[in-house]
């Protein structure tokens, strides 16, 4: 990895790691729609008039087909999985079910047609990783928090099918045109959303709630998705998923520190078999990885 990939991959991980934090304190005070809308609105006032002056967006809409798709398997469904689930789920639970991402990137490279050769190292990675899932859902999170985990199940293939459809059909549009155009999108989406379901906060929120609101949006969003981007140009679409590897680290600091969640035995073991896992499945050899990587960009 060059030292441009080296420092996308780590800024990326810190901002992706830090989201379910924020979330976790967000969700207390507001409905998921609330801030899925919030969160979008304001990371894409941010990027518009960027991408306005650059004059990217008529690019990204002529593609309107595969930007329809990338929003929703990358943003409308994902957020509110994930915003909807850690109203249950410990932060770093969240975080830690997401670097299950990397299993699931094989699947869909399978189901669009483009496998990955499997070795017999990356079979192993598969059961590893499936094993820690199963540790943590069936030993580290409680029976009432099982619909939390279901939702968790959508955050993870919706966020390995975004990539490769980014990578696939979209390869050569600006990569912050995209990002602007997409979480606009989704704030258009959640608008009548909210409204329907009468949603709307009836009193302004708390400052650590407006706080967390800012940095899901500036921070965890505009800038992330920018990132993400830059990674997937940089290194392909199955090597960026493993930027999930640094996530469930972070998330769990944070959860740790600032939310004083818990850590079991079960979340250490889940962690270290899903980390595991993932590494060993996006693991190629020298000669035929390059080919590999190189096709599912």
């Amino acid at each position: 990895m060059t030292r441009r990939g080296v420092l996308l991959f780590t800024a990326l991980g810190i901002a992706w790691g830090i989201p379910y934090l924020f979330i976790k304190v967000a969700v207390q005070e507001l409905s998921p729609e609330m801030v899925v809308l919030a969160r979008s609105g304001l990371a894409a006032v941010l990027l518009l008039p960027l991408v306005l002056v650059r004059r990217e967006v008529g690019p990204v809409l002529r593609a309107w087909k595969p930007m329809t798709a990338y929003t929703i398997c990358e943003i409308v469904i994902p957020w509110y999985f994930l915003s909807s689930a850690e109203q249950t789920l410990p932060s770093s639970t969240a975080g830690l079910l997401l670097a299950a991402v990397p299993l699931a990137g094989v699947g869909v490279a399978f189901a669009m047609g483009r496998p990955a050769h499997l070795t017999a190292v990356n079979w192993w990675g598969i059961a590893l990783g499936m094993l820690g899932v199963a540790a943590l859902v069936g030993l580290d999170v409680a029976g009432s928090s099982l619909p939390a985990v279901a939702q968790m199940a959508f955050v993870v293939i919706g966020y390995a099918v975004g990539p490769a459809i980014l990578a696939r059909w979209m390869p050569q549009l600006p990569g912050v045109g995209v990002t602007a155009v997409s979480l606009a999108g989704t704030a258009v989406v959640y608008v009548p959303v909210v409204l329907l379901a009468r949603s709307w906060p009836t009193t302004w929120p708390s400052g650590k709630v407006v706080a967390s609101i800012v940095v899901l949006a500036v921070v965890c969003s505009a800038l992330a998705f920018v990132l993400m981007v830059a990674l997937i140009g940089e290194i392909g679409p199955v090597k960026a998923t493993a930027v999930t590897y640094v996530n469930p680290a972070v998330a769990i600091l944070a959860g740790v520190l600032i939310l004083d969640e818990r850590v079991t035995v079960w979340t250490i073991i889940g962690f270290a078999l899903v980390l595991s896992g993932s590494f060993l499945v996006t693991r190629r050899r020298s000669t035929a990885g390059a080919a590999t990587t190189a096709g599912l960009a």
